[in-house]
């Protein structure tokens, strides 16, 4: 085996945001927008990658990969390699081409995309045999320790474990999952996702800054995380730990609320447990702004039955769920409101829960 072509998908999360390294419950779902990777091993224990979407080639030895090595987007799959051989696997040098990607910085989690397809190329091209768990394991902890986003797992198995016309329930406290029967358009639904482009950046500071926060407040009560914990289990807390650790406590619940609808064939009446999710990542999490904001409130003018920011926030897109019938209404009420405040015209899509990663060819 030389060389092939691997696909990994982006990622809606449906609900469950920013609890996936709390202990918490999450619910994504993959994208039909994938990133797509040539790959071909090298026997020279060097790594190559360029992509579609960059300028440049990167092209160092695979010892030189490490923490903050390479910089930029070349981390992700840089990290891969780095976190399989770290885990003793004996995995050599790579070409990487990106020909496709998830649309970069909007939320849909393209970093993971990347990282997964890179996963299973170098699996099926050093012979591996892992399971997808310690695929995703190990793109957790490139983009954790090479790249420097703290991120949590959620959207590592998303891409790798999702199915189509499923979302997936990630229990992040055991790493267990269920795949949940979600086809909104089965109940007349549609899922529209709206990128704001604003762009934005999870090493940047924030999204560590945030976790750092729920990570002190577990410590200040005495417990290994907020799981399992009620809001009024919080209030010893000081004010500055207890609005971040009251979403993760609340979103918990709410992830709860959804999988036992969506089990019971209401999907209609999760909407409002959408719209109190953007509610509480707006208020207590502070992750939001003003686009996001917009994004929401026009498309629930417009006669979605709920909306919510999603991804890491300060930017990238929100999720709304619309009736068939007022998908149009909906997208006009949007950008409307967008040309009148001023913003960049968003990017809106319709999103179909489809199958996780694979081998193309």
């Amino acid at each position: 085996m030389t060389a092939g072509r691997w696909a990994a998908p982006g990622r809606v999360n449906l609900i469950g945001e920013h609890v996936d390294y709390a202990g918490g419950l999450c619910l994504p779902f993959a994208l039909a927008e994938r990133t797509v990777v040539e790959a071909r091993p090298r026997d020279d224990g060097r790594f190559t990658a360029r992509s579609t979407a960059e300028t440049g080639t990167v092209d160092l030895a695979l010892d030189e990969i490490g923490p903050g090595a390479p910089a930029g987007w070349a981390g992700y799959p840089a990290g891969v390699l780095w976190a399989l051989r770290a885990a003793g696997h004996p995995v050599g040098g790579l070409d990487v081409v990106v020909t496709d990607t998830v649309p970069l910085g909007a939320g849909l989690s393209s970093s993971a995309a990347l990282e997964c397809a890179v996963a299973l190329a170098a699996d099926d091209l050093y012979g591996l045999g892992l399971p997808r768990t310690a695929l995703a394991a190990a793109c957790v902890r490139a983009e954790n320790e090479v790249v420097g986003a703290q991120t949590g797992g959620m959207d590592q198995a998303a891409a790798l474990l999702a199915t189509a016309g499923h979302a997936l329930l990630l229990d992040t406290r055991d790493g267990s999952t269920r795949q949940v029967p979600f086809a909104p358009a089965d109940a007349g639904l549609a899922v529209l996702v709206i990128d704001t482009r604003v762009r934005h950046h999870l090493a940047d500071g924030q999204y560590g800054a945030r976790r750092a926060a729920v990570e002190k407040a577990a410590a200040a009560l005495g417990v290994p995380s907020l799981r399992g914990l009620d809001v009024a289990d919080l209030r010893d807390l000081d004010a500055d730990l207890l609005p971040r650790a009251r979403h993760v406590v609340t979103e918990i619940a709410r992830v709860g609320e959804v999988v036992a609808l969506l089990d019971a064939g209401r999907l209609p009446a999760i909407g409002p447990l959408l719209d109190a999710s953007h509610a509480s990542l707006r208020d207590d999490y502070a992750v939001s702004c003003a686009e996001l904001d917009l994004a929401v409130a026009a498309a629930r003018e417009g006669g979605a039955l709920g909306a919510r920011m999603t991804g890491g926030g300060f930017g990238g897109s929100a999720v709304a769920l619309v009736p068939l019938d007022r998908l149009d209404a909906v997208t006009r009420t949007v950008r409307a409101a967008f040309a009148a405040a001023g913003h960049r015209e968003p990017t809106i899509r319709t999103a179909e829960p489809s199958e996780g990663a694979r081998r193309l060819s």
